[in-house]
């Protein structure tokens, strides 16, 4: 029996008040489990800046605690971010086959695969983790292999929903064990951690099934090459995409490394039915006729380095885009994503291509549950405390409402954002205070190095540019040798501006000429009024503040 006084704490260091960088910490005593371990992409003001990954301080105090890391599926904003969590805390992983394989994947490319401790789970079963248990249920959502966990402690059942819909006929044959949630809250559940996404889309989210009827549609009346983008981990819609292109006896290419990567792996662990003669190289499918051809491709989010938006622009070094071409983007853009979809849209139809998109036909449909789902699965857990995740702020808001409007009392629904440690026991739950948690900016090799002070110059260089003050002075007599000389780099067009240059040369003289007078010797104090002088004269001028650089070489 436990003691009176034990307590699960529950800390979730990334996956609220935002989308993506999914991670929740499990406590009971002296013992942690991990829940996901995922990354977001930057936004626009993150310039420069390739990923965002979960800070993790508080595992780092904590890591003899530390026992495992349970993953949910294999989406990038649930395991992105654990090649850079394992080479600070090694310890098990655990997740279904398929989650698996794309994680071996992601850690053979960081080189640490071989130090690694994976562990396969089967939707069903459960494992043991000193005083958890944790229990793998099979749920439906846009990537196969995906589970929901009840985490069995001994202050109660805790149900992590993860990211889910409920697709009662879904592509592989395997539904939803919604029977197994009606268990439990039959037991009693103490709380619940569910999937906020789609909070404010009323009724049911469609089948994937759908999708396939749609691609068959447009397989069927299509006379030129097809070219499809999606979500290189969707396969199930990618299985859709094999069968039309099987039916309509096309052949099929595919091009971007990932779309490659995931698939190899989901057809070595049989996810995948991809007849063997069906698949040709790139360099193969652009000799074919074009209605004998399917290129599967990633770029479904209009990113530059992808491989559809280089088609677009001309820049793919094997397919260009033709008229006559039809290309299908079969996936939602991701918020914040939306300008960088139209910008290629509108490319692709600049080039002679037909495009279809979910706005025209339905070539997509979301993974998460719809209200009348999540109404489902809280009447099923019927949880005694609710914590909604998985979304911006205003989702979390919503789905509690949601929760409340089903009976849940207010005081029972916990609002939490990262840091939060939400304190239960088998009777009560609170907010216990706070630890560290927040974003950990990766941009190359470089993990957390560029902060806020960064992004802000950044900010700065990209919208004012930057004027570089070049100046040479005498050791001895502390005269100016040589210069003012001035580079402008994202300010003016020096050659167009000349008298401007002029005027900002004076300025800088003047103001060395006053620190010769004032003996100012100090190279910062020098730099600081070359600096004031020409930003001010700069501001006055021409309503701009460009970053100021001066450089003083000595002789």
């Amino acid at each position: 029996m436990p003691a009176k006084n034990s307590k699960i704490r529950i800390i979730p260091l990334g996956g609220l008040n935002e989308i993506g960088k999914n991670m929740t910490v499990y406590e009971y005593k002296d013992e942690i489990i991990v829940v996901d371990c995922g990354l977001a992409f930057p936004d626009d003001e993150m310039l420069g800046i390739d990923l965002v990954i979960p800070d993790i301080s508080y595992l780092l105090k904590n890591q003899e605690k530390v026992k495992a890391i349970i993953l949910t599926h294999g989406h990038e904003d649930h395991i992105g971010a654990l090649p850079y969590v394992l080479k600070q805390i090694n310890v098990p992983v655990y997740g279904t086959r398929l989650t698996m394989g794309i994680v071996e994947t992601r850690l053979k490319e960081q080189g640490l695969l071989r130090d690694s401790k994976l562990i396969n789970v089967n939707p069903g079963e459960s494992v043991e983790i000193g005083n958890f248990k944790v229990e793998f249920i099979r749920t439906t959502h846009s990537i196969a292999d995906s589970v929901a966990l009840a985490i069995h402690t001994p202050m109660g059942v805790i149900v992590h929903t993860s990211d889910f819909k409920v697709d009662y006929t879904p592509i592989d044959g395997k539904p939803m064990d919604i029977h197994r949630f009606a268990e439990l809250g039959k037991k009693g559940v103490l709380v619940m951690l569910a999937d906020s996404t789609n909070i404010e889309r009323p009724g049911y989210t469609l089948s994937e099934k759908t999708v396939g009827e749609a691609l068959d549609n447009i397989f069927s009346g299509a006379e030129g090459r097809i070219l499809i983008a999606t979500f290189a981990s969707n396969i199930h819609r990618i299985q859709q995409v094999i069968n039309a292109t099987y039916k309509y006896n096309r052949k099929l290419a595919v091009s971007g490394r990932s779309m490659i990567n995931v698939i190899n792996v989901a057809v070595e662990l049989g996810y995948l039915n991809l007849p063997s003669d069906m698949m040709v190289s790139l360099e193969d499918a652009i000799k074919l006729p074009h209605n004998k051809v399917v290129i599967l491709t990633t770029g479904s989010q209009g990113e530059p380095m992808s491989a559809l938006t280089r088609m677009a622009y001309s820049e793919h070094k094997l397919v260009d885009i033709v008229p006559g071409d039809l290309v299908i983007i079969s996936a939602d853009p991701i918020p914040g994503n939306e300008k960088t979809v139209s910008r290629v849209i509108n490319q692709l139809f600049k080039k002679g291509a037909e495009v279809v998109y979910e706005a025209l036909a339905d070539v997509h449909v979301s993974g998460h549950a719809c209200q009348e789902e999540l109404k489902l699965m809280h009447t099923l857990v019927k949880p005694k405390f609710f914590i909604p995740v998985h979304g911006e702020y205003r989702h979390l808001k919503q789905h509690a409402k949601l929760a409340e409007n089903l009976g849940m009392p207010p005081e029972n629904i916990f609002i939490a954002d990262n840091g939060y440690v939400l304190e239960f026991n088998r009777d009560s739950g609170r907010i216990a205070g706070t630890v560290t948690a927040g974003r950990v900016l990766v941009d190359g090799f470089g993990v957390g190095d560029v902060g806020n002070i960064v992004l802000r110059d950044r900010k700065h260089l990209s919208q004012d540019g930057l004027l570089v003050v070049v100046v040479t002075i005498s050791k001895d007599s502390g005269s100016v040798i040589a210069g003012p000389d001035i580079i402008s780099r994202g300010f003016v067009y020096v050659r167009e501006s000349e008298d401007l240059m002029e005027e900002i040369k004076k300025v800088v003289k003047k103001s060395l000429d006053e620190c010769l007078s004032n003996n100012f010797t100090e190279w910062a104090t020098i730099k600081s009024e070359i600096k004031n002088a020409v930003t001010k004269f700069l501001f006055e001028k021409t309503a701009r503040k460009p970053m100021i650089l001066p450089i003083i070489m000595e002789i």
